[in-house]
């Protein structure tokens, strides 16, 4: 057995994502010896310099931040041993980590990653599940090793997607169920029961970062292929058509059935939405934005453009 008191771990995270489990540590009493998390970077449009949201909950309750811009860096490693952790927990810090890191903790390093694995490794598994039109998603807690998500699983956690859930929204809830997965694998470590599971090799995939030109619409797909890429673009990068030559986002959509026409069509323009031809079935598209401005309800948006029925859209 293990006193989770006595257990020296630092945490290593970075965007909003790792809040809940972050949080859900410094509520279970272990010894949260110091936090590791990116470089302030340039935020907003503005681009002042701001801190990442790890560190901003880090300097509340007043722990010691590091910041490497490298963790492979001597400096950044020899501060780890300094702080002679017994535990790493990692939550989406954004670098990966050394062997030389890995060997530090006598407990390892373990990770939380937002997937079923051995399923969608890689940087952008939820957008990737929700693409791919998975109807299940969840988290593992993995034991990391060097490669890349490949380290054997601890704890796994389940739940189903929404039709219409948004990558934002999946985001948001995986979250929470990362802390869950957590705490969870802190108590089976500290009462013995943990089980590391290998994973088989044969069964993975991966998922790797979306970029702004994933997001561009071939209205040649079916509605359903379609409506599964806006929800997993959303909100970032975005996917997007284009309309008398400028850039249009969709926003919240539908997959119907609905007449043949040529791909790209718009079918229908009123207060109920957007309809426009697929190869296969019709997308109706409740929310548009034009580069540089709001996203907007179809109604809000129909009355100040002139985007009707009979319009091209091209991918």
């Amino acid at each position: 057995m293990i006193e989770p008191s006595t257990l020296r771990i630092v945490f290593m995270g970075t965007p909003e994502f790792a809040l809940p489990t972050f949080q859900g540590l410094l509520e279970a009493g272990v010894n949260l010896c110091g936090v590791f998390t990116q470089p302030d970077r340039p935020r907003g449009r503005g681009k002042v310099l701001a801190p990442p949201p790890v560190k901003e909950l880090a300097l509340k309750f007043k722990l010691p931040v590091f910041q490497p811009e490298k963790l492979r860096d001597p400096e950044a490693v020899e501060q780890l041993r300094i702080l002679k952790p017994d535990l790493i927990v990692v939550v989406a810090y954004g670098q990966i980590l050394p062997k030389s890191v890995l060997e530090i903790p006598r407990y390892g390093c373990i990770n939380v990653h937002a997937s079923l694995l051995p399923r969608y490794r890689g940087a952008a598994p939820i957008n990737k599940a929700i693409v791919d039109g998975e109807q299940v998603a969840g988290v593992t807690t993995m034991l990391m090793d060097v490669g890349l998500d490949t380290g054997d699983m601890l704890i796994k956690r389940a739940t189903e997607i929404g039709d219409e859930e948004t990558a934002g929204e999946l985001h948001n809830r995986l979250a929470l169920l990362g802390c869950e997965a957590m705490e969870e694998t802190l108590r089976r470590l500290c009462d013995g029961t943990l089980r590391p599971e290998p994973q088989d090799d044969a069964q993975s995939s991966y998922a790797p970062m979306m970029k702004k030109e994933d997001g561009r619409i071939d209205w040649n797909r079916s509605a359903t292929v379609i409506h599964n890429l806006v929800r997993g673009l959303t909100p970032w990068p975005g996917a997007f058509t284009l309309w008398d030559g400028q850039m249009l986002k969709l926003g919240r959509t539908l997959a119907e059935e609905g007449p043949a026409a040529e791909p790209g069509t718009v079918l229908s323009a009123d207060a109920d939405g957007v309809c426009i031809a697929c190869g296969e079935g019709v997308l109706r598209v409740r929310e548009l934005q034009l580069a540089g401005k709001k996203k907007l309800p179809a109604s809000d948006f129909l009355r100040g453009a002139s985007l009707s029925a009979g319009a091209r859209l091209e991918g």
